[in-house]
C-alpha cells in the first residue's frame, strides 16, 4: 500500500512565490536606477554619481565657485551665497563644510 501519495504539495512549491519575489525585485530596481532618477541609464553618466547635471562655467554657482577659489569671497559669503543660489535653482542645499 502507498501511503505517500497525495500527502500534500512538496517543497517545491515555495519556489514560485521566491521567483515571483526576484522578478519583483529587478523590476523595481532597474526602474530606480532609469527611469525614476531621470532617464540616467543603469550606469549613470561618468563622474556624475549624485543625479545633478553638471554646472555650466557661465552658471552662477561656478562664478561663485570661482570667486571664493580666486580668494575674493570669505567662506561664510560663499555658504550664504550658495545656500541663495540653490534655493533658486531648485537644489538641495548641503551642510557648511560638509562633503558633497
Amino acid at each position: 500500500m502507498n501511503t505517500l501519495a497525495h500527502a500534500g504539495p512538496a517543497p517545491w512549491v515555495l519556489l514560485f512565490p521566491l521567483v515571483w519575489a526576484a522578478v519583483i525585485v529587478t523590476v523595481v530596481t532597474v526602474l530606480r536606477r532609469t527611469v525614476w532618477r531621470g532617464r540616467r541609464g543603469p550606469f549613470g553618466r561618468p563622474g556624475h554619481d549624485d543625479g545633478r547635471p553638471p554646472y555650466d562655467e557661465q552658471s552662477p554657482i561656478a562664478l561663485l565657485g570661482h570667486r571664493f577659489a580666486a580668494g575674493e569671497i570669505d567662506e561664510d559669503e560663499y555658504w550664504r551665497r550658495l545656500t541663495v543660489l540653490e534655493e533658486q535653482f531648485g537644489r538641495v542645499t548641503r551642510p557648511k563644510g560638509g562633503a558633497a
